[in-house]
């Protein structure tokens, strides 16, 4: 298949709203490779959920700022593109800095303006093709003729859609039915829904489990003594962080197990034990600078909550009270803190001390349900306090793929110390369709000036939003942003002058 078709059906698919029609294109791009070069029906399917099958090949922005003069005519495959790649993420050591961008930009000069425009999304994995699994997994489950909820199990345990439509496209339910839990390889994580409050998630009907909820970088641990690297870490996304974590590495190491996979979060904390801003954790798992140094002076501590597989047996369709059973007697000084009740009460009174601790708030927890690797349910729910603001409008995003043609990724701003709004964050979540039609006809009247995608309005539209916490910011004026920011509902009965100011906020 050449490159050019899958652009195209990205492009469509980006296109359209209707999850039927992008099931039917999807379907239909897979169909066209079934039966060929097992290799180009795994790489095509990775490339239309826009995800790299080696993961990374060592680009970032900085490479892709200058790109060369396009190719006038489409000439690459698919198999080209990804044996390219794969040869970029291979080069190491002395001069491989020049000759990455050598051989990125004979790969970009032989790509279309069109191609060129695909394959820097992906790269950047900034990709906007509304291929999500809502839509590419029926696709997978069609063009192979198979149950869809067989696809959806082996994505969960195989991590990504790549393989699993390789395994269905040639070897159809039996072949998918073989995919299981691998040592080594990371599986989804399973994901929390959500609360407002500890009453709406705790009833006193059943007894539940209330984890601690630490504001830190989710880690997955394999552990296999018979491997050539026994330790391997795994963020949320599915990146590898091993060589950056080394005292997480010697704490799974030290554990009393041949094999093992664990679900887990660390995180940076201060001398008083309290937990230090999420940017700190978060800076400190991205520095793949002198990572011993930085265990030294910044070290993460490691909590255990579950675990997925030991010494042979995979536990994730286990209750959750076998498989925290295991775990206590494995890693006894590693588990999260819990609290089993059934007294709305007790829970409450857990939650209060946690959050007053520095903490972000509460994972209310099923005792009898399975590890739902990759989904969010009943399972597990969340309950964080919600903060909110209220803030100005003072510019809007055109959106994209199922969002084209609607302003969409407002700018928010507070109140400065001089009265003028000063910027503090964006946003594009809890918007529905009729809200973005909204907003799209009050902003437009409202605009000023437009500079590419953006529109620039008068402030003069109140919005108030809901946000997980405020971080310091060298990107706005006011330094600071918040943080997971979604908008509640537009505020007409507010005037501009009595919104938040960002010394509230700081």
């Amino acid at each position: 298949m050449h490159l050019a078709e899958v652009t195209s059906t990205s492009a469509a698919v980006a296109a359209t709203r209707s999850r039927t029609d992008k099931t039917t294109l999807l379907a239909g791009a897979l169909t066209e490779v079934a039966g060929g070069d097992p290799r180009e029906v795994e790489v095509v399917a990775d490339y239309l959920a826009g995800t790299l099958p080696q993961r990374t090949v060592g680009v970032g922005w900085r490479s892709l700022r200058d790109l060369p003069e396009p190719a006038a005519d489409a000439s690459l495959s698919v198999l080209e593109v990804d044996a390219a790649l794969s040869d970029l993420k291979q080069l190491a050591g002395a001069g491989s800095a020049a000759a990455r961008t050598t051989a990125l930009r004979d790969l970009l000069g032989r790509a279309t303006a069109q191609e060129q425009e695909w394959l820097v999304g992906l790269l950047t994995g900034e990709l906007r093709q509304g291929a999500g699994d809502g839509v590419l997994l029926p696709a997978i489950a069609r063009a192979a003729d198979v149950p869809e909820a067989l696809v959806r199990r082996a994505v969960m345990l195989a991590g990504f859609p790549g393989p699993v439509a390789r395994a269905a496209l040639t070897g159809g339910s039996a072949a998918l039915e073989e995919v299981r839990l691998e040592v080594g390889r990371p599986l989804r994580p399973m994901l929390a829904g959500s609360e407002p409050d500890v009453a709406t998630a705790v009833t006193g009907e059943r007894e539940l489990a209330l984890d601690l909820k630490l504001d830190g970088i989710r880690v997955q641990a394999h552990l296999d003594r018979d491997a050539e690297q026994p330790v391997r870490l795994f963020t949320r996304s599915l990146e590898e962080i091993t060589d950056r974590l080394p005292e997480v590495v010697e704490a799974v190491a030290a554990l009393p197990a041949g094999s093992a996979v664990l679900d887990g979060e660390v995180i940076v904390l201060g001398a008083d034990g309290r937990p230090e801003p999420f940017q700190v954790t978060g800076a400190r798992t991205a520095s793949r600078t002198d990572p011993a140094e930085l265990a030294r002076t910044t070290p993460v501590t490691t909590y255990l909550f579950d675990l997925l597989h030991l010494d042979g047996r995979d536990l994730v369709d286990e209750p959750a009270h076998e498989r925290w059973a295991a775990l206590g007697d494995l890693a006894p000084g590693l588990v999260v803190e819990r609290v089993s009740t059934e007294d709305p009460a007790v829970a409450q009174d857990f939650f209060d001390r946690v959050v007053a601790h520095g903490h972000e708030g509460v994972v209310v927890k099923d005792p009898q349900a399975p590890y739902a690797a990759g989904r969010r349910g009943a399972g597990w729910v969340k309950v964080k306090p919600r903060r909110t603001a209220d803030l100005v409008v003072v510019a809007v995003e055109w959106g994209s793929g199922r969002r084209q043609g609607w302003l969409s990724n407002i700018h928010l701003a507070a109140r400065g110390d001089d009265g003028e709004p000063v910027m503090v964050g964006k946003t594009f979540k809890g918007m529905t369709d009729e809200l973005l039609a909204w907003q799209t006809e009050r902003f437009l009247v409202l605009e000023t000036s437009r500079e590419g995608h953006v529109v620039h309005v008068r402030p003069e539209q109140v919005v108030e939003v809901a946000y997980d916490a405020v971080q310091t910011s060298r990107r706005y004026a006011g330094g600071v942003a918040l943080r997971f920011a979604r908008v509640l509902r537009y505020r007409d009965d507010k005037p501009v002058e009595e919104i938040d100011t960002v010394e509230s906020l700081r």
